[in-house]
């Protein structure tokens, strides 16, 4: 069960890390759309999930590959605006969130328009 304290610091990354992704995707060229759409801190503090959502799909692995590689900078940005609140700053892992993705599988399939369709 998570505790308040594991909640608060999730949700000031994940509020963060939505203004930093809002603020890159409106000084950048392309049209991609980053969204936090979840984010889960170990008990100790130490290790934070941060799930992402990437629109459009074709970008998803550039954009992946582009956080990981600057997940050093990440961290920094968030031990910037989080250094009075913790003592410790947790390492940051992103994943994607495809959970919309698999919904909209499912009721593609259900409609009968997916690749197996449920008869």
């Amino acid at each position: 069960m998570e505790s308040n304290r594991q909640r608060k610091v999730a949700q000031i990354i994940q509020e963060d890390f939505a203004e930093l992704f809002r603020k890159q995707a409106s000084e950048s060229k392309q049209s991609i759309l980053v969204s936090v759409s979840d984010v889960k801190i170990s008990a100790d503090l130490s290790i934070a999930k941060i799930y992402l959502s990437i629109f459009p799909q074709e970008h998803r692995k550039a954009v992946m590959k582009e956080i990981e590689e600057n997940r050093a900078q990440y961290r920094n940005f968030i031990g910037q605006k989080m250094a009075k609140q913790v003592r410790v700053i947790p390492n940051l892992n992103f994943y994607l969130d495809t959970a919309l993705d698999d919904v909209e599988k499912l009721e593609k399939e259900l409609r009968g328009e997916g690749d197996n369709p449920i008869l």
